[in-house]
């Protein structure tokens, strides 16, 4: 399968095996898209985003994959009450595969993770949804 399908399939795969403070089933979707009665459940799903190819030698080449993984949720009425709890899980699922070997894939390596957005304000304002991604850059040589 192509490489940055793997990757997310590993990520997925680590994401089923940990433990956090909300319970959630991780995706991997080719598009986060959910319709917003779908959100009434929280949504983690995890999304191809982007290879950079680049040499390293003669006989090998870089592959910097970009990973998104993307946290949404149908808030109620206290926005700034239900908002605090889906960012701790968001810190959590980072600091979890921050630094991270993924299992199906030990010869992938981090190379770094983002949150952009912490949370999208247009989602909140326009829909009540929750919604937060965080970018992984894994590398791998080929």
């Amino acid at each position: 399968m192509a490489l940055v399908i793997d990757i997310a399939d590993a990520v997925v795969a680590e994401l089923r095996e940990g433990t956090f403070s909300q319970s959630f089933t991780p995706l991997r979707r080719v598009s986060p898209q959910y319709d917003i009665a779908e959100l009434a459940v929280l949504r983690v799903t995890v999304v191809p985003a982007s290879m950079a190819i680049s040499s390293d030698s003669r006989m090998a080449s870089r592959h910097d994959v970009q990973i998104d993984v993307g946290i949404q949720k149908k808030l109620g009425r206290s926005l700034d009450d239900d908002i605090a709890p889906l960012c701790n899980l968001v810190d959590e699922i980072g600091e979890f595969l921050k630094r991270r070997r993924l299992s199906q894939m030990p010869q992938v390596l981090f190379l770094s993770l983002t949150n952009d957005p912490i949370y999208a304000v247009e989602h909140l304002v326009d829909n009540g949804v929750f919604t937060s991604v965080l970018r992984i850059t894994y590398r791998a040589l080929r």
